[in-house]
């Protein structure tokens, strides 16, 4: 596990602490995997985007694709953590790590393409998210984000303890991101917003259902 004097380092302090965990072992690691996560899912967004003249959009459309993808940065975190500092990980939570870590960044790529094709920034940077689901929040603490408590627990738990945190963190995060899913499926102008926010809703409630089963296994020791 990770010394938790690195959340002094210098060289960590200075980076965006919306962006990187306080208690990864090598931020540098990290942040060199997602860059590459994100030119890879960039390259696809832009291979598969709609490069036609600027769509219609409101302001869900521009909220749901710049929170989200912040959103999507701590699932990334968390995967990528449990895959390289838990002991004894659970082979199937392993599996849904591996998985959201390949499937979260090609999607932060779709959205930074249909960000692009809308003319909008491709982050948010005011601080406050959610506003486009009528209650404005300090991003970091939009719906389904973990707490820095529950982060600093999460990296100091061992064995089965860390496998059900990592669990219960993501299937809170899923159900977040799925209830920010929904009200950009009810309210998002643009086609093809509405097509990936169905899409996402659809992927993360199945894997809702699949951690849960083994969260319950974990929980009740089999």
């Amino acid at each position: 596990m990770s010394d938790p004097s690195i959340r002094t380092n210098s060289e960590v302090d200075d980076l965006d602490e919306a962006r990187v965990l306080p208690w990864w072992q090598n931020p540098l690691n990290f942040i060199a995997i997602a860059i590459g996560g994100l030119v890879l899912g960039a390259g696809i967004g832009y291979l598969v985007g709609d490069r036609s003249a600027t769509p219609d959009f409101n302001e869900v459309d521009e909220g749901f694709l710049q929170d989200m993808r912040y959103h999507h940065d701590q699932a990334v975190q968390m995967a990528f953590f449990y895959l390289t500092e838990v002991d004894e990980p659970h082979p199937r939570l392993t599996m849904f790590a591996e998985e959201i870590l390949l499937s979260q960044q090609m999607e932060a790529g779709r959205m930074i393409q249909m960000l692009r094709n809308l003319g909008l920034s491709e982050v948010n940077d005011t601080g406050v998210a959610m506003g486009w689901m009528g209650h404005e929040v300090p991003i970091d603490q939009m719906d389904g984000l973990a707490s820095e408590e529950q982060l600093d627990a999460f990296a100091n738990a061992t064995g089965v303890a860390a496998s059900i945190m990592f669990a219960e963190l993501m299937i809170a995060h899923h159900r977040g991101g799925v209830d920010m899913a929904e009200v950009a499926l009810d309210g998002a102008d643009n086609a093809a917003v509405r097509s990936f926010a169905e899409s996402m809703i659809r992927g993360q409630s199945a894997e809702i259902t699949e951690m849960e089963t083994v969260l319950g296994e974990l929980i009740s020791g089999r």
